[in-house]
């Protein structure tokens, strides 16, 4: 297996990196260790451009809850344009950017998947709590970008999967008093389960959006 990590140094990321190294080839990419910069279409062109085709997996796995340390708005006075902007931004657009520069990447005539990590909070149906309005949006957001992408790719690359994932709730840099209570997992149990989902899905599953149990999240 070929397989490339973008945003290789955060937890989940890393995790997928030394998984992976077991399997085969392993390409990280991050802000961390090369530089790379997700929402800097000319970073993201280079990075990726240097890379040659023939890659079996690719999972985005960047994104970010606190951004330059605040966390998601609680209520919809707490909305500004310029949270929603970054959300969207690191949330939405930055992932949006590496899959229109990682397709090339992937083989033609071959199974290839590439999943983009998502958050189920980003379910529209789902959604019966309210608040975090930058984040869901900027999640939904994203869950159509993958959905949209996914139909075109089928029509360069008839076997390629692309995914949006949910990875649930993991040990990494979100605060504890923000997972609301719910049970996390460490990034090497979540990038096992997130691989283990991978390999179960096919071309008839592109364009899904599933969590780490392999089960179907509305959208």
């Amino acid at each position: 297996m070929r397989a490339l990590v973008v945003g290789a140094s955060g937890g989940i990321g890393a995790a997928l990196v030394t998984a992976l190294s077991a399997r085969g080839e392993v390409v990280g990419l991050s802000r961390r260790g090369e530089g790379l910069d997700v929402t800097d279409e000319a970073s993201v062109a280079a990075a990726l451009g240097a890379l040659q085709p023939g890659f079996d997996l690719i999972v985005v796995a960047t994104g970010a809850l606190m951004i330059g340390g605040v966390g998601p708005e609680k209520t919809l006075k707490a909305v500004t344009a310029e949270g929603l902007s970054r959300a969207f931004l690191v949330n939405a657009v930055g992932p949006a950017l590496v899959m229109k520069h990682a397709v090339r990447l992937m083989p033609r005539d071959a199974l290839c998947r590439m999943a983009v990590l998502s958050a189920r909070v980003g379910s529209i149906g789902d959604n019966g709590l309210g608040g975090w309005y930058g984040y869901r949006a900027a999640k939904a957001a994203l869950n159509q970008l993958v959905r949209t992408a996914a139909v075109e790719a089928l029509r360069t690359h008839p076997q390629s999967v692309l995914v949006a994932l949910h990875p649930g709730t993991v040990e990494t840099g979100l605060a504890p008093d923000l997972r609301a209570g719910h049970p996390a997992v460490t990034p090497e149990v979540a990038a096992a389960n997130l691989l283990r989902v991978l390999e179960g899905l096919g071309p008839s599953d592109t364009g899904g959006f599933f969590d780490w149990k392999g089960e179907v999240v509305p959208w």
